[in-house]
């Protein structure tokens, strides 16, 4: 575990290593190509390597956290971390120019943070405050920067090159990365990984059984999922109703923010 927490303590090292290693894969082609996947060689690999960490350590791992702790727990641990999430939604909403969706950001930040006991209890959903998740890569794509080729990162699985530079951007927006002690740090980042990936755990079986091909299912899943959030990108694709596989059962599900398919921070 702690091998994993400090590589995503470094998840700007890997986004650029993810970067370097798509351009040096160019415009990669096979017998399964798909023109609008131009680097599916490289992604399908990644995919790979994704799936085989994820079967072997990530999902028996919270897999043992979802059993051993109690669903309140678990709930309080992800209001916390959607709580610092919405630290960066609130730039972004404010980027995209959305004055009531920053204003309701802001106001639910205010609230679990000093009525929520730092974020455990979400007392905004409760007030009926609405959620507006946003993140760097829908604020590029609302100022109509293209997503460009769809590319899978290693650990943090499908994105854009548009997605993945605005990953770069929210990570330095990450409350945890600046603790200074560094096993507390390491310790939360981890917990983040692992609770983020025990509610994505029966999203994962019903694509296991759903899915004859995982990888296109996912891409396809993934940029349409992205489509919706933005706005319609250059296609203007009707935005389609979201649900939310991202809580614990007995969590709130308000909010704008969906995944369809599994997808770790």
């Amino acid at each position: 575990m702690t091998t994993t927490t400090m590589t995503l303590k470094k998840s700007s090292g890997w986004a650029a290593a993810a970067l370097a290693l798509v351009l040096l894969q160019g415009c990669a082609s096979g017998p399964r190509s798909n023109p609008g996947d131009p680097l599916e060689s490289f992604n399908r690999s990644m995919f790979s390597f994704n799936e085989g960490l994820d079967r072997t350590v990530l999902k028996p791992v919270a897999t043992v956290y979802r059993d051993v702790t109690p669903s309140p727990v678990r709930t309080g641990i992800t209001n916390f971390f959607e709580n610092i999430s919405d630290i960066r939604s609130f730039f972004n909403n404010v980027l995209q120019a959305k004055p009531v969706d920053a204003a309701d950001t802001f106001f639910r930040v205010t609230v679990n943070t000093f009525w929520g006991l730092g974020g455990l209890l979400d007392m905004a959903s409760e007030m009926k405050i609405p959620k507006h998740s946003e993140d760097f890569g829908q604020t590029l794509g609302t100022w109509g920067v293209a997503p460009g080729a769809y590319v899978v990162l290693p650990l943090f699985g499908p994105s854009t090159m548009r997605d993945t530079a605005g990953m770069v951007v929210d990570s330095q927006g990450n409350l945890v990365s600046y603790a200074e002690n560094v096993p507390v740090r390491n310790s939360l980042t981890g917990l983040r990984l692992v609770d983020t990936r025990a509610n994505l755990l029966n999203a994962g079986n019903i694509l296991d059984q759903a899915a004859l091909d995982k990888y296109a299912f996912t891409r396809d899943a993934y940029l349409q999922r992205r489509q919706s959030l933005i706005g319609g990108d250059a296609q203007d694709r009707p935005a389609a109703p979201e649900e939310r596989y991202d809580l614990p059962e007995g969590a709130s599900t308000t909010g704008n923010s969906a995944a369809p398919a599994p997808k770790l921070p």
